[in-house]
């Protein structure tokens, strides 16, 4: 059967935006990806064994530029781009402003090829104070090229959706810019477009509900288990702290205070003076007092602590502190850990934090190891028979990080077409309308665990038992 509809994928990663729209039952005819390790794992898990394969692409200045045009025809078009600062001597100049950028390019294809669809993603800085003009350039850009946009942007994260509509336990806020194709007199026209979601949960989900157990593998599946363990020194550095949780928790009746904990200045006789506080800047000045006051209320829990474990001055410095954001958890063991310049911070085992390309990976204290990153690509919403073409570990994490949540990124495009669809002069065409309303309202396939689907199966199918 033809497909219903064709994209392409621009700054293409590791697939995220092809695993939305294929669930639809689109063709991807064109990918481009510059990092050769990411198009690795792209071609592995998209395009080998395809019949017609896609156009694959290196460098799309190459392949989109004023004497080139090799994306071929096309309904809708994606891409995770890089944002380069624009030239504010130029300032909104659209399209002419954007020349010299990778943004640039995505616009001559645009241009060229008119797709009746754009969505375009980013992190959320893009639509910050900073970078202001780079949002309005974009904006005034696919305006001019024919594009209703909304002005404000679109900021959505894989968490607030419920399991049952693709949400993953990971906190990602992103801006999408969708638009659609009504020629540049109607675009400059009809500007009074507001985001295509909001940034809110939706049908009544309690983010607080995620499990992080729900994209784990079971450990007896992970080859090579070990590599992902804790080592003897990481797990008493958590162990040390987590006997203070306990102490404290038995002394006081409460958890920890969420200000970072420095153990350096828990010192009976050797805490700095007010003066000495005072010249520090005003964020450690802070910090420092609320230590010190920390203290002097649990002195003797302290001090028995730090009796008990002689090895917590050897400590690199960094493990030498704590900050707890665990909420009600009783135990470090029960949280997820990162090991972070600034200490280990523990956080509750519900939706974890964005996965970026360079980071601390998180540590499931329950456990006693790390995310792999098969785990980290079913958090991004990839399906779990998605799989690595690569064997440096950093190299995939890398990948994931720099990847686009497959949830959220269907949930914006399928809230975007059947918005298209109730409104009074619908532009989209009528088979890509179909196919994208008509796909599953859960484009993560398989990358939770039923038990999440079990637990929260969702209004409609809830109703049906």
């Amino acid at each position: 059967m033809a497909p219903s509809f064709k994209f392409v994928d621009l700054f293409a990663g590791i697939g995220g935006f092809h695993a939305a729209l294929s669930h639809a039952g689109g063709e991807c005819v064109f990918v481009s990806e510059i990092d050769e390790q990411a198009m690795t794992t792209y071609r592995h898990n998209w395009v080998d064994g395809q019949a017609e394969p896609p156009v694959l692409n290196s460098d799309i200045t190459t392949a989109a530029n004023d004497t080139v045009m090799e994306v071929p025809e096309h309904d809708v078009l994606t891409a995770g781009f890089p944002c380069q600062p624009f030239s504010k001597s130029g300032y909104q100049r659209g399209m002419d402003e954007a020349r010299g950028t990778l943004f640039w390019n995505i616009a001559r294809i645009i241009e060229k090829r008119k797709p009746s669809v754009v969505l375009l993603e980013n992190v959320r800085n893009i639509a910050g104070p900073r970078h202001r003009h780079e949002w309005d350039v974009i904006i005034k850009t696919l305006r001019q090229l024919g594009y209703r946009v909304s002005s404000s942007p679109t900021v959505f994260s894989p968490h607030l959706l419920p399991p049952h509509l693709g949400g993953t336990p990971q906190v990602r806020d992103r801006v999408f810019i969708v638009g659609t194709y009504v020629g540049p007199v109607r675009a400059m026209e009809e500007t009074e477009v507001g985001p295509t979601v909001l940034r809110a949960p939706v049908e009544g989900w309690d983010p607080s509900r995620w499990d992080v157990n729900w994209v784990l593998d079971e450990d007896s599946s992970i080859p090579d288990l070990e590599r992902y363990r804790l080592n003897d020194q990481e797990r008493e550095w958590i162990q040390v702290w987590d006997d203070l949780v306990q102490a404290h928790q038995q002394s006081k009746g409460r958890r920890l205070p969420g200000f970072p904990l420095w153990s350096d200045l828990w010192q009976p006789n050797g805490m700095p003076s007010e003066l000495e506080i005072s010249a520090l800047p005003t964020w450690k000045a802070d910090f420092t007092r609320k230590n010190i006051a920390f203290y002097r209320e649990n002195e003797a829990v302290i001090d028995a602590w730090r009796s008990a474990h002689p090895s917590l001055a050897s400590f690199p410095v960094t493990r030498r502190k704590l900050e707890w954001q665990a909420q009600d958890s009783t135990s470090l063991w029960d949280t997820v850990m990162h090991f972070r310049p600034s200490g280990i911070r523990a956080k509750a085992a519900t939706y974890l934090p964005a996965l970026v390309a360079i980071t601390q990976t998180s540590i499931v204290g329950s456990r006693r190891r790390r995310l792999t990153p098969h785990e980290a690509a079913r958090l991004q919403g990839l399906p779990r028979s998605f799989a690595f073409a690569n064997r440096r570990e950093a190299a995939s994490y890398k990948q994931v990080g720099n990847g686009v949540a497959v949830g959220a990124a269907w949930y914006v495009l399928r809230s975007h077409v059947e918005n298209d669809a109730h409104s009074s002069r619908p532009q989209i065409p009528e088979r890509v309308r179909q196919a994208v309303l008509s796909a599953p309202l859960n484009g993560s396939t398989d990358a939770l665990n039923p038990l999440a689907l079990q637990l929260y199966p969702g209004p409609r199918a809830a109703a049906a038992l």
